[in-house]
């Protein structure tokens, strides 16, 4: 049952402030990725990373120009896979023990297990001019984070929509809901968190340099 990790890797590093691709800005002293990579590779047979046009990274593909098009390109590379482990190269924090409760998530026949944090802020609904409409049951929400564990054939049947769809699409457990596959969440730390901003950036460098 081989296992490919997908690692969407193309997106820019503006809101970094760096002109590299944001997921190869240095943190802690090595590209961002890296971090990430560790862990995959010791649980997966084999990892896709998709990439800016014109860079160079081994085992990689041209990403797409929004997210699940990256993830498209780099499963279409890795037709062997049986079970896709996808991976935001920005969430330095992932563990060995995380990736593999994910994958044991796709067990009782769910289609995806995705790692989650229960929400613990109160959640309102607005409308257009900011008037709060309702106040939501914060019990029953998850903040959704990566990994995001599937069975490669739903997801690749997921990914077989419009590019309009693939870019309305948040996350890919979306695209598997939507073509009615069963989704778990697997509870995580929240602090998985995804680097975004040079903020972001300077908390996980001192994080992981401890």
């Amino acid at each position: 049952m081989p296992v490919v990790g997908i690692v969407p890797a193309a997106g820019r590093g503006e809101r970094l402030g760096s002109d590299r691709p944001k997921a190869f800005v240095v943190c802690a002293g090595r590209p961002l990725i890296e971090w990430s990579l560790d862990v995959l590779r010791s649980v997966c047979d084999r990892v896709v990373v998709a990439v800016p046009p014109g860079f160079s990274y081994p085992d990689s593909v041209e990403g797409g120009a929004v997210r699940s098009d990256s993830v498209r390109r780099a499963l279409a590379a890795a037709p062997e896979a049986t079970v896709a482990v996808v991976h935001d190269a920005a969430r330095p924090f992932i563990t060995r023990e995380l990736v593999e409760r994910c994958i044991a998530g796709l067990d009782d026949g769910f289609d995806g297990a995705i790692a989650a944090a229960p929400v613990v802020d109160t959640v309102k609904e607005v409308d257009a001019e900011r008037r709060v409409t309702r106040t939501l049951d914060r019990s029953t929400l998850w903040a959704i984070q990566t990994p995001q564990v599937f069975v490669a054939d739903v997801l690749r049947r997921a990914l077989s929509v419009d590019a309009a769809t693939l870019a309305a699409a948040t996350d890919d457990a979306s695209l598997v809901e939507a073509v009615g596959g069963s989704v778990r969440v697997v509870e995580a730390p929240a602090e998985n968190f995804k680097v975004t901003t040079a903020v972001d950036l300077e908390i996980a460098a001192s994080a992981l340099r401890s």
